[in-house]
């Protein structure tokens, strides 16, 4: 590979099932020339998360991913060139920048960031992954002390925040997870009161004795067998955060659930809301962007949250970082390194 070259992961073929490396294809290419009101970035790290697997059947919040396409995802990188005065060489950025080791970019699609240490957590605590907790939990659940709050993934990027922030605002949690030592590790590491492994074939009966008291808030990231359980469970006036549906992203859809959604959302008076973390950024009832990332850093510099990350090396190895993320591999957020 020549010095203008980089290399670059497109999007082989639409998964029919689960995702594996034939899906992807490794490619070269020339490193781009920033155009007019474009930056020139040069990838440091790449997010990886569930909804990049979404993203391939369809079109979401964003233009579903085609055959023949880089494949898309959040990174952070720096710049190099820069045709928006906006942005100088030597800034940090986060965008969509796809899974590349160079990205000309417009400038405004960029988010400008702090060069802080370690830089990992502006992907994580203080990026999409612990906004989309912090807005997601605190806007839609509205907790209070001492109600029991269940969340699914627990011991993801996203779960492993919010159940942290729920034992922050004085409630009882329990966490899904897929292995005894997932839930073992939540219980004594990060202070859950209670884990369920939902491969034990008895979810339903397992979060019964788990939540005695019933469940008052959802956060939901899989859907599900475990979005069934949970509604069956959940306390009047209770309360779902709908963030993702793992369970339906990668090979053939779950058979359970949920049913009898209707029904119980007039009896039991539940509140059930879906959301895209960018709704709340510019306000909401627990602050903007800027509120929640201040928040979230006087949290962690407090002790009160630990940052869980899990780093995979090498650009050459995206492909095995999201296909392991699916099958529940990693512990907290995800994320490739591919310049330091």
């Amino acid at each position: 590979m020549s010095s203008n070259e980089m290399r670059q992961f497109v999007l082989a073929e639409i998964p029919q099932g689960k995702l594996t490396n034939s899906n992807f294809k490794l490619e070269t290419a020339p490193i781009p020339t920033p155009g007019d009101g474009e930056i020139l970035v040069k990838t440091r790290y790449i997010s990886l998360d569930a909804a990049n697997r979404a993203w391939m059947q369809g079109a979401t919040y964003r233009d579903a991913i085609e055959g023949g396409q880089v494949m898309a995802g959040g990174i952070l990188g720096e710049v190099l060139e820069s045709n928006d005065p906006n942005f100088q060489a030597g800034d940090l950025i986060s965008a969509d920048g796809g899974w590349r080791e160079y990205a000309a970019l417009p400038g405004s699609v960029c988010q400008k960031q702090p060069h802080i240490e370690p830089k990992t957590h502006l992907l994580s605590i203080y990026g999409v992954t612990g906004l989309t907790a912090y807005f997601g939990f605190l806007e839609i659940c509205q907790p209070k002390a001492g109600e029991t709050v269940l969340v699914s993934a627990a011991a993801g990027a996203v779960g492993t925040i919010v159940g942290q922030i729920a034992k922050i605002k004085g409630c009882r949690v329990v966490g899904t997870a897929g292995s005894d030592e997932k839930c073992d590790w939540l219980v004594n590491e990060l202070g859950f009161d209670a884990a369920v492994n939902y491969r034990n074939g008895s979810v339903f009966k397992d979060l019964k004795e788990a939540c005695p008291n019933g469940i008052d808030c959802y956060f939901d990231n899989t859907g599900g067998e475990i979005l069934e359980a949970a509604l069956f469970q959940m306390n009047i006036y209770g309360r779902i955060s709908c963030c993702g549906a793992v369970s339906s992203y990668d090979g053939a859809p779950p058979q359970a659930g949920p049913r009898g959604v209707p029904g119980l959302l007039v009896v039991k008076r539940l509140t059930m809301r879906g959301f895209i973390v960018s709704d709340f950024f510019a306000g909401s009832s627990v602050g903007t962007r800027t509120d929640a990332i201040n928040q979230l850093k006087e949290w962690v510099d407090a002790g009160k949250i630990h940052v869980l990350e899990d780093i995979v090396d090498g650009f050459e190895n995206v492909p095995d970082a999201l296909i392991g993320l699916l099958a529940g591999e990693n512990r907290g957020k995800r994320i490739v390194r591919v310049n330091d």
